[in-house]
């Protein structure tokens, strides 16, 4: 489905008993390079508890490809006007890579719209050189197209046992960021590294949850630490034998570790308590 947002469509899916006004809503925000379809280990756990939206950030899957350049602040009142054009008063906010720092940005601007935010394999600010990392990426794609960027991508998002292991679902992700439209990818890219939030994290009032690789060598496990150190209100997990993309690499002790985090925020009197998974480690929580 599309809705239109401002000046331009983007594209959103719909999962679960989505009239059940009882259930409370929970967003789903992807990475650079993929769409709402990175998801996809995601979509039919929680459709059974929750009222689910999933779109493609503008620039990417089936969302329209403005002109750049793009900031953060755009990604997230794009995310907040589609909230409100479907009628979503709250939702609980779950974001990976460039999903989490739309997610940072948009609990900020718009705390009432947001009951709880998941930032996962993300970061609140770069290094210096981080520009340039994103801007060498980018003239790549505008000079031969994304192909070139795939292998070295997923080389970062997955770790080797994965990729040799699980080719029918690198190749899937694979697709995606080939697919991938290059105004989009150099639109987001650069915005991503302009992000600095660290000094504000302490702003955010809403519970936050925080996951990340133990093998995530894009946003490594010290810029999750940095996060929850700066965000009293924040946990942080990190799930073991992943790389970037560990919603995918680790569906399950992801899944695990988010339905904890959500449950205890709504608080259902019928809620399961969830095993903890081997492959996901606790690592604490701010009072």
């Amino acid at each position: 489905m599309r809705q239109a947002v401002g000046e331009i469509g983007l594209y959103y899916e719909l999962h679960g008993d989505t009239g059940n006004a009882a259930r409370p809503w929970l967003v789903f925000s992807h990475s650079l390079a993929c769409n709402s379809a990175m998801w996809g280990p995601q979509l039919a756990e929680f459709a059974r508890d929750y009222r689910v939206l999933s779109f493609d950030t503008r620039g990417h899957g089936q969302s329209d490809v403005p002109a750049g350049p793009y900031t953060m602040e755009m990604l997230a009142e794009d995310a907040h006007c589609l909230l409100r054009e479907l009628g979503i008063h709250k939702a609980h906010f779950a974001g990976l890579s460039m999903g989490g720092m739309i997610g940072q940005v948009l609990t900020l601007r718009h705390p009432d719209s947001i009951a709880s935010v998941t930032i996962a394999d993300s970061t609140s600010r770069w290094p210096a050189e981080a520009i340039s990392v994103f801007a060498q990426r980018s003239q790549v794609a505008l000079e031969s197209g994304m192909a070139p960027l795939v292998d070295a991508t997923l080389a970062r998002w997955f770790t080797p046992e994965f990729r040799k292991s699980n080719t029918d679902e690198v190749a899937r992700i694979g697709d995606m960021i080939l697919h991938t439209p290059v105004a989009g990818y150099v639109g987001c890219s650069e915005a991503i590294p302009k992000i600095d939030l660290t000094h504000r994290l302490r702003e955010i009032t809403c519970p936050i949850m925080v996951i990340v690789g133990d093998r995530d060598p894009g946003t490594p496990v010290s810029m999750s630490q940095e996060i929850h150190k700066n965000a009293p209100r924040s946990e942080l997990v990190v799930i073991e034998h992943a790389a970037h993309l560990s919603n995918v690499e680790q569906p399950i002790a992801f899944n695990q570790a988010l339905r904890r985090f959500l449950d205890g925020q709504v608080r259902r009197p019928n809620a399961k308590p969830q095993p903890t998974s081997p492959n996901s480690r606790f690592t604490g929580e701010h009072s």
